[in-house]
Parts: C-alpha cells; structure tokens; sequence
C-alpha cells in the first residue's frame, strides 16, 4: 500500500456561516450560507424548494430561534410532511399566514415594513412583532411571491419585498425563501433582490441542483446530483479532480501472469489509467480481476463496479477458474458493488468512489464497463467523456490503479481499440480480439498504448480455464490478426 497524505480542500471564504443542514450542499456553497443574507431556492412544484427550508432549519448547527413563515401549506399539513423525512420541528416556531388563516381577509393589508410605519391589527404588524419577539437566527419564508397576489401592483410588490427583506438583514437573520415562478408572473426581481439564487431541476429519471448567485462567497458551478429519499434530501456535488491530491510511491505493480507482464513490461504502474478493450465474452472482466487478485495477495484492497453484470454471476464466474473472488470478499481486500446505472447519477457513483478511496484505502478500482456508466448519463457521448475524465482523474491524483473495461461491437474485422472516444483517457491500452484460425474461434491480447514505459508490440494467444488466465508466447509467425482472420507469413510453414 502507498504512503498517503490528507487531500486538499478548496478555500473557505472568510465570515460567519450557517449549515443548509443539506448532506453535500454545504461543499457546493464553500461551507454554508453566508449570516445575515437572504437566499432565493427556485423550481417547479415537487423539486424539493420547502425539503430545503426543513433542512436548513433544523441544521446542527441551529441553535438559535428558527422561524417558519408559511404562506402556502398550513402548519399542521407541513408538520405531517415533515415527519415522513423525520424531522422534528417542535422546536420550530410558526407564523401561519396560509390561506386558511387570516391572512387572506379582505380587511388585511399590506404596509412598508419599518415598525413605526405599521398599523396595528394589519399582516405586517404580525411578522414586524414575531421577528422583534423571537429574534430568530434563521428565517424560512414559503413562498415569498405569495406577497404579490396581496399587492395592488409591481411597484408596491417590489418595495414591500424589499423593505421586508431589509427588516430582517437589520435583525441579523439568515433568510431563505421559496419561489412560484410562472409565465404570468416571472420572479426576474426577486432573483435581482437575493444574495444568492439556488436552482432545483427534476427530470424524469434524476434531479439535480445548481446555483448562479452567491454574493461574498466562492462556491462550486456546474451541475450537482439531487438526491430524496425518506431522510430527506442529500446533495452530491460535481467531481473537481483538482481539489483532490495524494502523495504515492511511483511503482508497477503485475497480473500475477508472467506472460500478461512481459507484454507490459513488468505491470501497470500505479496512479495509472488502463482501459481493456474487446467484444462480448472475449475476457475483459477476467483479466481485470486477475491485477485484482494479485492486489489482494499484497494485502491492499480493491473495488470492482459492476454497471453490466450481476454479482453473483460474476462470483460464481470467478469461482468456476479459480479466483477466490469470496475469500477477498471476506478478507476485506475486495468490494463488489453491483451498480443499476439507471438508478445512480454519475455524482453519486463519483461520491461512492470516493468514499472507497478515501474512507476505505482502496488502491485499485475496476469499472466495469463503459456502456453501463453511459446509462446514467442523460446527455450523450460528449457528457460521458467529461464525467469519466473528471472520475479517472480523481483517481489519478489520488495514487489509485484504475482498470476500465470497454466492449467493441465487432467480434472480428476492422480493429477499434475502443467503441467510444475514451482512448485518450487512457495511460494504458490492453486489447483482446477473438481470431478464426483453422475454424476455430481463439483468442488474442495485445497493448496498444503504454506511456509510463515501452511495451511488447506482438501478440499473444489468450485462453481463459478452469485454472485461470493461460497466454502463450509471442505470435510472430502469423500475419492479418488484427482483421481477425491471421494466416501463418510462410503458407509453406
């Protein structure tokens, strides 16, 4: 196992933060929300827009008064909601301003929120006397454009949302607040009025987050994985390669397979990248397992993802040639996570790498292969290239040995090394190619890229039995392999 150091963490904006409570979203936003400003959460109905207020209300580090102004659901239909996800509010104060209360009166009204402006019995005296009375540290409003429908016009709105967002800035409360957004009535101001903007999409098969304002503070672009679940809502934010870094000892480490690291000359070398390329069945997976094995028999520990192939196949495909896939298993030098790509976003599957690395000290991971990790990707070739680089260069930083599996749709033919644009990705190219010779279908492997050291340039047979990987010696008699179809140079040979 390689010496390791702590990673690197990005720079922390200097000021007073509040939690958002929110597992992940505190990285997003560089440690929190800055005190004493007001943040816009913006999406359609369902994203999650109030899941965020119960979080950041109920946040560890909440120890002041926290105030729920609610303008939509009642008190009673939120304490029921907020149950299913387990949170306890009974330390939350309320002040119900739903349509059920009040608030919707015709004799109510709005007024400019200085106090000395405010005429008793009215809304505005309500909020003006809860906020002096609680002096809460964190104030949620939902939804705040529901000041509008009780404003004779945009002006008015406009003042009146200032004024109160300017009422609470003066009390020192960290303020979020919610957001209907609707083609009759865009929020373009109150998007102009926040210190900071956060964005919940949903799509059909996964929701994500990002955020476009965030006054006096760094924070993480991009696109971030949403995930809600019955504790509510977890954050996983989009791989930054260079905010991680891991001092290791260069060295190569071998298959076990004599013949495998002749063609390498001596093994691959850690903190590389080495894709295994071939058709369906050629033997990917198992020549990927075997530097897994050999790994385990040094005492360090992998990772295998499985993203096409099920677990106990490939157990019970391992035990049938002599790999003791289960002994490593219960060794602790082996994890086998058996990924549905459909159900884990490509930033969850980056945090679950993570988490192996960093928690788990794993030296060598195997993704296994690309066409699954494709799945979980909703925009295509290009999108798939940018996460799996972001992904093989954590990796890389971090010391850790990865083997990526990839399948060409030809069984025999024009040669590819690989199916997607990937290649370059790549320290290491290892293929494997099926050969018709003599009417038998056979095997070959083959390296087609090495840049840490030169490599064998011919061709070797390949046969997986029932005692493992068996390559042969070099096939240098024989000409057209690569086509698929070789024949022997000299016919008279």
């Amino acid at each position: 196992m390689s010496d390791r150091t702590e990673p690197t963490k990005p720079g922390r904006s200097r000021g007073p933060r509040r939690s958002t409570g929110i597992p992940g979203l505190d990285d997003v936003t560089d440690g929190g929300l800055l005190a004493g400003r007001n943040y816009m959460i913006r999406g359609e109905p369902g994203a999650g827009k109030t899941l965020v207020g119960l979080h950041f209300l109920t946040a560890p580090d909440a120890t002041g008064e926290a105030l729920f102004v609610n303008m939509g659901e009642t008190k009673e239909t939120i304490r029921r909601d907020a149950r299913q996800f387990g949170f306890d509010l009974e330390d939350i104060s309320f002040l119900d301003l739903s349509p059920s209360a009040d608030f919707f009166a015709e004799d109510q009204s709005y007024d400019v929120f200085p106090s000395e402006q405010v005429e008793g019995g009215s809304i505005t005296a309500d909020i003006v006397d809860r906020i002096e009375a609680d002096r809460p540290e964190r104030v949620f409003v939902d939804p705040l454009t529901q000041f509008r429908y009780l404003s004779p016009d945009e002006y008015q709105f406009r003042q009146q949302v200032l004024s109160f967002l300017q009422f609470l800035k003066e009390h020192d409360c960290t303020v979020l607040f919610t957001s209907q957004d609707t083609a009759a009535t865009p929020d373009d101001d109150l998007q102009f009025m926040s210190d900071g903007i956060v964005h919940l999409d949903q799509a059909e098969t996964r929701r994500s987050l990002r955020i476009t304002k965030f006054r006096g503070s760094a924070y993480r672009s991009g696109v971030h994985a949403v995930r809600i679940d019955d504790d509510g809502m977890q954050v996983f934010p989009r791989l930054q390669p260079a905010d991680h870094q891991m001092e290791f000892a260069p060295e190569t480490i071998g298959s076990g397979v004599p013949e495998v690291d002749d063609l390498l000359r001596g093994g691959l070398e850690r903190g590389t990248v080495t894709i295994v390329s071939g058709p369906s069945g050629v033997g990917k997976t198992t020549l990927g397992t075997q530097f897994v094995k050999e790994a385990a028999s040094r005492g360090e520990r992998s990772v295998i993802y499985l993203l096409e192939e099920s677990a106990e196949t490939f157990h019970h495909r391992s035990e049938a040639i002599g790999t003791p896939i289960r002994d490593m298993v219960d060794r602790g030098t082996l994890a086998i996570d058996e990924v549905e790509a459909l159900q884990r976003s490509p930033e969850e599957f980056a945090d679950d790498v993570r988490r192996e690395v960093e928690e788990r000290e794993a030296s060598l991971v195997m993704i296994d292969g690309i066409d699954g990790y494709r799945l979980s990707l909703a925009d295509g070739d290009r999108e798939l290239t940018r996460r799996l680089h972001a992904l093989t260069r954590y990796l890389q930083n971090m010391g850790v040995t990865t083997i990526v599996t990839g399948e060409v749709k030809n069984v025999t033919g024009e040669f590819r090394a690989t199916q997607d644009e990937v290649s370059y990705l790549a320290d290491n190219i290892v293929f494997l190619r099926y050969l018709e010779f003599d009417g038998e279908l056979r095997k070959a492997i083959g390296v087609l890229k090495k840049r840490a050291s030169d490599f064998e340039r011919t061709l070797r047979e390949f046969e997986i039995t029932e005692d493992g990987l068996t390559v042969g010696e070099p096939l240098s008699g024989l000409r057209g392999i690569l086509q698929g179809t070789p024949e022997w140079a000299d016919h008279d040979e």
